[in-house]
C-alpha cells in the first residue's frame, strides 16, 4: 500500500523529462511511483490534482531564514506552505560567529529543509548592511573551520558586495571570500547592486559554478548597458559557465534589465526570491509570483519550472530534490495556473502585463501535507517602502494582481 497518491494532475518533472497527465504515489518520506494511471485502491489517502500542476518541492536558492536575530530573517515554514517551497537556501544570514545558533534555534526547529551558504563575515546579517566594514570579521580561517564542522549543510560562501556592504574595503571582502571558497571546495555566492566597486571588477573573481545573485539588479552594477544590451563582462561570465540567479528582494529586480538579457538569450540559471522581512510584502511576495513575472515576460512555463527545482538542484548537489524521481524526497508543490489579466511589479514600479498566474494550492514535504497558517507578524524594525504602501493602497495581493 501506498501512503499518499496524487491523481489526475499534470506533471511537470523536467528532472525525469515528465510533463503530461501522471499520478504520483508516496510511501513514508519518499517517492514511490510514477506512471500514467495508479489503481486509487492502492493508496490509503487520496489527493484529487484535477485541474493542478504537480511539481517537484521548489527550491529557492536565496533566502534569508536566520529570523529573531539577524536584521532580515523570516520564519519559513508559514510562507512553505502557501508557496510550495519546500527547500530553502539561506545565503549569507550566519557567519562564523553565529552560525551554530542558526543550525540550533531555526534549522532543528522548522520543518522546511534548510541548507546555507556561509558569509565570509563572522557577524553575518545581524544588521541591514555594513557587516565588511570591518575586515577584521573577514576571518578566512575560521570561516573554513566553521565549514568543516558543518559540511552536511554549509554548501557555499556567500559575499555581498556592494558599496554599502564594503565600505571604505572595496574587493577585499570578495578576494577573502574567493580564498574561503577555495580552500573549502565550495561555490561562491557574490551578492551586486550599487557601486563601488564596480561589476567588471566583481565578475573577475567568479568561477565556473559560482553564483552571480540579484543578476538583473537596476543598481549601478547592472548588468546591462544604457541600450539595454548585456555587458561583454557579463557574457563572458556566463559563457564560462557563472550561475546567473535572480534574487528578487525588495531591491534588486528590473524588468527592463531581465528583458534585455532575455533578448540576448541569457536567461537566469536559477529564479529565487531573495525572501526576508521587507520583500515578502510585494512586489516579490513568494516564489510563485516571480516564476509568474517570468511567464509574462514569455519564458515558457517547463523553462521556469526548471529554473526552480531541477536545475537548482544540480547547481547545488542536491540529488534528492527538485524531482519527482522514484527514491527521492517525497516533496511536491501543487499549483494552481490562472488565467486572466495580472499585472506584474518590479522594485521601481515599472509593471508588465501577463495572462498566467501561479498560485500554490498544497505543499507536500516529506510526504506530509504542510498545514496553512498566518504569516509571521514583522519584526518592529521593518517599514514598508513608498512602492510597497502603494502595492496595498490598490489591493493587490499575492492572490489578486489585477489592476
Amino acid at each position: 500500500m501506498y501512503d499518499t497518491l496524487i491523481r489526475g494532475g499534470t506533471v511537470i518533472d523536467p528532472s525525469t523529462n515528465r510533463h503530461g497527465s501522471y499520478d504520483v504515489a508516496i510511501r513514508r518520506d519518499r517517492i514511490a511511483a510514477v506512471a500514467p494511471y495508479i489503481a486509487p485502491d492502492s493508496a490509503r489517502n487520496i489527493i484529487d490534482a484535477t485541474g493542478l500542476l504537480v511539481l517537484p518541492g521548489l527550491i529557492d536558492v536565496h533566502t534569508h531564514v536566520y529570523h529573531g536575530v539577524t536584521y532580515w530573517g523570516i520564519e519559513p515554514d508559514a510562507i512553505a506552505a502557501r508557496s510550495g517551497v519546500t527547500t530553502w537556501v539561506d545565503v549569507g544570514s550566519a557567519g562564523a560567529y553565529n552560525f551554530a545558533g542558526l543550525r540550533a534555534f531555526v534549522m532543528r526547529q522548522c520543518d522546511v529543509r534548510i541548507v546555507t551558504f556561509l558569509n565570509i563575515s563572522g557577524v553575518g546579517l545581524t544588521a541591514p548592511f555594513g557587516e565588511h566594514f570591518n575586515i577584521e570579521n573577514c576571518d578566512v580561517d575560521l570561516c573554513c573551520r566553521m565549514v568543516d564542522l558543518h559540511r552536511d549543510i554549509i554548501i557555499g560562501i556567500k559575499a555581498r558586495i556592494e558599496g554599502k556592504t564594503v565600505g571604505d574595503n572595496g574587493l577585499e571582502p570578495l578576494r577573502l571570500a574567493r580564498q574561503a571558497a577555495d580552500r573549502c571546495g565550495l561555490p561562491l555566492m557574490v551578492h551586486i547592486g550599487s557601486g563601488p566597486p564596480e561589476l567588471d571588477a566583481v565578475l573577475e573573481f567568479l568561477k565556473p559554478g559560482d553564483i552571480l545573485t540579484h543578476c538583473f539588479t537596476g543598481g549601478t552594477m547592472r548588468v546591462t548597458a544604457n541600450d539595454n544590451r548585456p555587458h561583454a563582462s557579463i557574457v563572458a561570465a556566463a559563457q564560462r559557465g557563472v550561475i546567473l540567479d535572480v534574487g528578487h528582494g525588495a531591491g534588486s529586480f528590473d524588468f527592463a534589465v531581465a528583458e534585455g538579457m532575455l533578448a540576448a538569450g541569457l536567461a537566469p540559471d536559477v529564479i529565487s526570491t531573495d525572501m526576508h522581512q521587507l520583500s515578502v510584502h510585494g512586489p516579490m511576495f513568494d516564489l510563485p509570483t516571480c516564476m509568474s513575472k517570468f511567464l509574462a515576460m514569455n519564458v515558457p512555463l517547463e523553462t521556469v519550472v526548471q529554473a526552480v527545482t531541477s536545475r537548482p538542484a544540480q547547481i547545488l548537489g542536491l540529488p534528492d530534490v527538485g524531482t519527482l524521481a522514484v527514491g527521492a524526497y517525497a516533496d511536491v508543490a501543487l499549483l494552481r495556473l490562472h488565467r486572466g489579466a495580472f499585472h506584474f511589479y518590479d522594485i521601481a514600479m515599472a509593471s508588465r502585463t501577463g495572462n498566467q498566474l501561479l498560485r500554490c494550492e498544497q505543499t507536500i514535504l516529506n510526504g506530509r501535507v504542510m498545514p496553512r497558517r498566518p504569516d509571521p507578524v514583522p519584526a518592529p524594525w521593518i517599514e514598508l517602502r513608498s512602492y510597497q504602501r502603494e502595492i496595498q493602497q490598490r489591493g493587490h495581493t499575492p492572490d489578486q494582481m489585477a489592476p
